[in-house]
């Protein structure tokens, strides 16, 4: 495949509807090493690697594609430029942002993700792309972004005026209200969250949504390296809702605080003689992860028995299954983002399709109730656990 100064390029994909992905970095190296990945899964077609976003607009305004995988720094036009462009030109496009593990890196990444990216790959050094590892994250990451619309036939293509878009087909959950369960019969003392692909886009929509009084402590999984998730803590709670910070070992889980399981070990929750307390756990990883939703959610059962509301955000895989069943099994509860507006149906369409939902919502509503399930922020705590401290 030819890429004369950082244009265009094709590849002919050899199977029906694969992803089409544009490769976007000022590095050749880079482009070619991405391209090479991408271009061995027969799922994915790359058609274009450009080296900057002024580029990636071009070229996509001709020639749409599905996933754009996005530098962040770049000459002319660099990615969180780029990004909202894109999006406004194709809402329905999927952003895969490339970042490096870097405190710099971690911000612009959070900050594109709020702009509207989908997800993010770590980029590791040039000699290491080709590791099991990263190709495996980055061919996941990439199949699971596949854009559900066909193709319209030229005549079509041709009649549709400049100003259109390609806009996604409204995609619709299974009908789920047979399955549903009903909240369990004592109010939750522990709020717990999962949530990996997409997850930071609906953390930060969920946190503007919930009440300020909300009287329970939260505990939250997202599959993040460690850099990441202390970033996005302080970011969460920038938004001034509910404080927000990396949870420590040991420390106490007070009602409306939210603790953010640390990159690379689990979040645990453990009673103590004064209530709640955070373990941080070195364990090894679950559903290929840690942090990892299912511990999580088992020791909030061990700890908190039936008071445990389990919710589970956008993200691929199917991490908190299990640790949901094991909240209804004790007598809590759960619920579920819906379809519509996940970013990947993976996690909480497990939950969802196992029958163990109370409800499945778009995040706000998510919000709503569970405002509702914990007694609209009226603090509830087990024996010894103290009051969030007021002025």
């Amino acid at each position: 495949m030819s890429d004369p100064a950082g244009g265009p390029a094709s590849l002919a994909g050899a199977v029906p509807t694969p992803v089409r992905v544009m490769v976007v970095d000022d590095s050749a190296t880079i482009r070619g090493a991405l391209a090479r990945i991408l271009g061995g899964d027969p799922r994915i077609e790359v058609v274009a690697r450009v080296a900057n976003g002024q580029l990636a607009l071009d070229w996509h305004a001709r020639h749409p594609v599905d996933v754009v995988l996005l530098d962040i720094e770049m000459p002319v036009m660099d990615g969180l430029t780029a990004l909202p462009l894109l999006l406004r030109a194709d809402p329905s496009l999927r952003v895969i942002m490339a970042s490096t593990l870097t405190t710099h890196g971690a911000e612009a990444t959070l900050r594109a993700l709020r702009l509207g990216a989908a997800d993010y790959i770590a980029k590791p050094g040039t000699g290491e792309m080709g590791s099991g590892t990263f190709r495996t994250e980055l061919l996941a990451k990439v199949a699971a972004l596949r854009r559900r619309r066909p193709a319209p036939p030229p005549a079509i293509a041709v009649a549709v005026t400049a100003a259109a878009t390609w806009v996604a087909p409204l995609r619709v959950s299974p009908p789920l209200r047979l399955a549903r369960r009903p909240a369990g019969g004592e109010t939750p003392v522990l709020l717990a969250i999962g949530c990996s692909t997409g997850g930071p886009r609906a953390l930060f929509e969920l946190f503007e949504a919930l009440p300020r009084s909300l009287g329970v402590p939260v505990v939250i999984t997202q599959h993040m390296p460690p850099i990441f998730t202390k970033m996005l803590a302080a970011q969460l709670d920038r938004i001034g809702t509910l404080p927000c910070h990396e949870a420590t070992d040991g420390e106490p889980l007070l009602p409306g605080h939210a603790y953010m399981a640390p990159g690379g070990q689990h979040l645990l929750v453990a009673q103590a003689t004064a209530g709640l307390r955070a373990r941080l756990s070195s364990a090894p990883p679950e559903n290929q992860c840690r942090p990892a939703v299912d511990p999580m959610l088992r020791s909030a059962v061990e700890a908190c028995g039936a008071r445990v509301l389990a919710v589970i955000l956008t993200g691929m895989g199917q991490d908190g299954l299990l640790g949901t069943r094991a909240v209804l099994a004790a007598g809590g509860c759960a619920l579920a983002q819906d379809e519509a507006s996940s970013v990947v149906w993976g996690m909480p369409g497990a939950v969802a399709r196992d029958g163990l939902c109370g409800a499945v919502l778009p995040v706000a509503a998510l919000a709503r109730e569970i405002a509702a399930i914990v007694g609209h922020g009226v603090p509830v705590r087990l024996p010894g656990l103290a009051a969030k401290p007021t002025a």
